[in-house]
């Protein structure tokens, strides 16, 4: 009876693990986003709305499969600088910038993939190598030419581009 007993509380120790890893909440995908304008700001609440209903039609909703942490510098650098090194401590899966002086406050503190919305001269302030070849962490498109930039959002639609730089 002993041996029995034995056997049955060494199985059961061997399946806790296994019992307790089941039980434990599924981990929710993280994105960050960095804005250098004010919360209130209405150029802010735009981009926000147009962010979440693109996540929407692609199946993220945010609170239920997507956790989605926003920062609004409110046009401070040192809010840029003090949120960017916040955001990063996080560890996102990546990071949305906008515009350009937030893209450089990220520049340096993280290793986390960082699409930048309207960057202006994104080669000549160093956020990438190039045009063609940007390297690094960093991604995303510039106010090169303004009458083409509802064709570029169409194209990152159609081809899914969130989806390609949130792989879960």
């Amino acid at each position: 009876m002993k041996r029995r007993a034995f056997f049955t509380v060494l199985g059961g120790a061997a399946a806790w693990p296994l019992a307790a890893r089941a039980q434990q909440p599924e981990r929710v995908p993280r994105v960050g986003v960095l804005m250098a304008f004010s919360k209130n700001d209405p150029v802010a609440q735009a981009g926000v709305t147009a962010f979440s209903q693109a996540l929407g039609r692609l199946g993220w909703v945010e609170g239920q499969n997507i956790g989605i942490d926003y920062r609004f510098a409110e046009g401070d650098p040192t809010l840029l600088k003090t949120y960017a090194s916040e955001l990063a401590g996080l560890s996102p899966r990546a990071i949305l910038a906008s515009p350009q002086p937030a893209a450089v406050a990220l520049r340096q503190p993280t290793t986390v993939p960082v699409v930048v919305v309207f960057a202006v001269d994104p080669v000549g302030i160093g956020l990438v190598e190039s045009l063609a070849r940007p390297g690094g962490n960093i991604t995303g498109f510039g106010a090169i030419d303004p009458p083409i930039m509802g064709k570029w959002l169409q194209l990152l639609t159609r081809c899914r581009f969130i989806a390609f730089y949130l792989p879960w």
